[in-house]
């Protein structure tokens, strides 16, 4: 009865009352395969699957995309949300943490030329008179969340996607960087990492821009027409985003591993924000900067790194030209507000295992309806579709929690600060954690996942007519990627779960090469952007509500936790043999033996636990059964190193992390990988000790 010692959300378990953006995907050659039959559905399957609709669905996405709901300024959403679920049948509540965060004041950016001219960027986007939102007295300027504030001027250089890699090939070229202003396109790092980088080289500002190289071919240049009149980029777009640095942790930055509650101790953040200025703009505004340094430095065609040169008519030359200077402001204010997170419940039968689904409510817009407001409605929509089995009588076995994450955006504030104040119950009771972000933005279904969870993820998707074809999501995922689940990295609301030992899979439906361009973190992602172009009719935010509620359904009732543990073995192995590639391309000596030895004990564990599974079911034998789910729920924690990885301790899980200079992208075996990387090679030696070590406590957990 350890759950009668938590409050709030907790206590409505026990009362009885009746959870980032993908890159642009390009698509495989794959060869002709056979469309995989749509498999049979049970009654209360049906049921579920028949009560999603898009009619609803669109009903939720305009309530959402017509409304503020910045961080810590969406109470009233929050309580609708909660109210819709108990509307529903489920037992809701509102959660509120007390977080540090900033909000826009002002900025300015003017470019003086060495002839004494200037340019004046607009750094806000058009007003469109077909987007009605975009003219919203309440609109949100553009801004970096976590920003400094201050006022620089300086020359200025273009440092590609502001990678590590682009900073000391920038050094090897001889280019100055110290008391320089950088520009850097989007793409590659999260955005908070390259004005790390940029601070740790000594710059004191950053610009950020998006090219449309990283449109495909759907650009303006290729003869589309641009939004609202057709699927390009419109060339005002700018993309907001926080520059907290996510890699070093998430949640409130000066609340590091506690919750943020009134009285909270707290520190300074320094650790994970920036101490210079940066604001975003688009690629129109960014043109006329870039162009003003062709002919000075080295060209981008010469400098010979991935992604550094775009589609604009410049030449991406590194610069600084002499004599031009840019100067840029930017106001923030800084301040301690609520955020507030909906919770909603259905008690299970066995009260010691939870699934908890979740999705983020805050966008950095007036609408958000791809980033988070698909996602949104689509967990409205499974809570409205649980609700139907309700109104039957049914009970799950397992509880069910829905979270509607408040400050994601900013550093995944609302999840992680829920996790930190829960993590005693949900480490003895958490079986799985499902999320949802950009539910839809295209029409190519994606999943990552942890890897017991790989099987049942796969096998769901045969389940679910993909947006109203006679192809499965099976068939059109399998087309794209090959079969293959991604790993999860950062930049949306899994981490803190997973970080914590609790396995999550990560869903949406993005773009492809031919579809339109998605206009993330713009005023542009709105309810008039989802019905055009992003997903008219709501279809594909239609299977992926049937999917999460089928897959929510199937973790929650089924008399064996539906985990395949022997994949966890299998992946492994796999990162095995990319962390021996590592050991080869960077020449080091270490010896990788007992981490081979650990995953070859693992997976004899998880053979044996799944046999003994199958005798259990064999058998009808309960107590038995009872024993392997919680050798299922528990395992994962095994995985969780006390210390976490070098200089970044919030991120303690040692099969896989985001890398420390991607924060979205992930990392296997990132203590050994990173060290190695790095030419650490004593942390990479101490790392294959820890992870060989934690590896074994994973398999002694699933030992019979």
């Amino acid at each position: 009865m350890h759950n009668l010692r938590l409050l709030g959300v907790v206590a409505l378990l026990l009362a009885g009352a009746s959870p980032c953006q993908h890159e642009r995907r390009e698509r495989r050659p794959h060869i002709k395969r056979q469309a995989v039959p749509q498999t049979p559905l049970t009654v209360e399957e049906n049921t579920l699957v028949g009560s999603v609709s898009t009619t609803t669905l669109d009903q939720w996405s305009y309530y959402y995309t017509h409304g503020a709901h910045l961080a810590g300024k969406n109470l009233s959403m929050a309580q609708w949300t909660a109210d819709r679920w108990t509307e529903s049948g489920w037992n809701s509540s509102i959660v509120s943490y007390d977080v540090f965060i900033n909000y826009p004041v002002s900025k300015s950016l003017t470019l003086t030329y060495s002839n004494g001219s200037v340019f004046q960027p607009a750094l806000e986007e058009a007003v469109l008179e077909a987007d009605e939102t975009t003219s919203y007295p309440d609109r949100i300027p553009t801004f970096n969340g976590y920003s400094a504030s201050g006022n620089v001027e300086a020359e200025y250089v273009y440092v590609g996607r502001g990678q590590q890699v682009d900073f000391e090939r920038l050094k090897a070229l001889g280019v100055s960087l110290e008391g320089k202003i950088a520009i850097a396109r989007y793409g590659g790092p999260f955005r908070g990492l390259k004005v790390k980088n940029a601070q740790e080289n000594g710059m004191i500002g950053v610009i950020l821009f998006t090219d449309t190289a990283d449109d495909g071919k759907i650009t303006e240049a290729n003869g589309y027409a641009a939004y609202p009149d057709g699927p390009a980029r419109n060339p005002t777009t700018v993309q907001r985003g926080s520059v907290q640095f996510l890699s070093t942790y998430p949640g409130d930055p000066t609340t590091p591993g506690y919750p943020s509650k009134e009285g909270s101790p707290r520190t300074d953040g320094s650790a994970a924000l920036p101490h210079i200025p940066s604001i975003p703009i688009s690629w129109l505004d960014a043109k006329p900067i870039l162009a003003a340094l062709d002919g000075h430095g080295t060209a981008g065609d010469l400098v010979n790194r991935s992604g550094w040169v775009g589609a604009l008519n410049v030449s991406y030359s590194t610069g600084p030209a002499p004599g031009a200077r840019l100067s840029l402001s930017n106001v923030m204010e800084e301040t301690i507000t609520p955020i507030w997170d909906a919770i909603a419940v259905i008690n299970g039968t066995n009260a010691d295992e939870t699934i908890v689904i979740g999705n983020h409510r805050d966008a950095w817009i007036v609408g958000g309806a791809a980033d988070p407001n698909s996602g949104t409605a689509v967990i409205v929509e499974l809570a409205k579709a649980f609700g139907k089995l309700l109104e039957q009588g049914w009970k799950p076995k397992r509880n069910i929690v829905l979270g509607s994450w408040d400050g994601e955006e900013y550093g995944l504030l609302g999840s992680t600060e829920f996790v930190e104040e829960y993590i005693p119950w949900l480490t003895d009771t958490a079986v799985s954690y499902l999320n949802v972000d950009i539910a839809a933005s295209g029409p190519h279904p994606s999943v990552d996942a942890t890897p017991e969870l790989h099987q049942v993820a796969i096998e769901t998707m045969k389940k679910i007519s993909w947006m109203d074809t006679n192809r499965t999501m099976y068939d059109v995922w399998y087309e794209d990627t090959d079969g293959e689940v991604g790993v999860l990295g950062s930049g949306s609301d899994y981490t803190a779960f997973v970080h914590n030992g609790i396995g999550s899979l990560d869903i949406g439906s993005n773009p492809g090469a031919e579809s339109p361009v998605y206009p993330y973190h713009s005023n542009f992602d709105s309810y008039h952007w989802m019905t055009n172009f992003g997903d008219p009719g709501f279809l594909a935010h239609k299977s992926i509500a049937q999917y999460l509620t089928l897959l929510a359904y199937s973790l929650a009732d089924t008399d064996v936790i539906p985990f395949n543990v022997s994949n966890f073995g299998v992946q492994m192995n796999s990162y095995y043999d990319d962390l021996l590639s590592t050991v080869k391309s960077t020449s080091s000596s270490v010896e990788t033996g007992p981490l081979r030895l650990a995953i070859d004990d693992f997976t004899q564990s998880a053979l044996q636990v799944q046999q003994q599974e199958e005798q259990a079911v064999a058998s009808g034998d309960a107590a038995t059964l009872s024993l392997v789910n919680s050798k299922y729920r528990d395992f994962q924690r095994g995985f969780i190193s006390q210390g976490g990885l070098p200089g970044r301790e919030f991120f303690r899980h040692l099969i896989f992390a985001p890398g420390s200079d991607t924060g979205y992208a992930p990392v296997t075996f990132p203590g050994i990988t990173e060290a190695l990387q790095a030419g650490n090679v004593s942390t990479a030696t101490e790392f294959i000790t820890k992870t060989a070590a934690a590896i074994k406590v994973a398999s002694d957990i699933l030992k019979i």
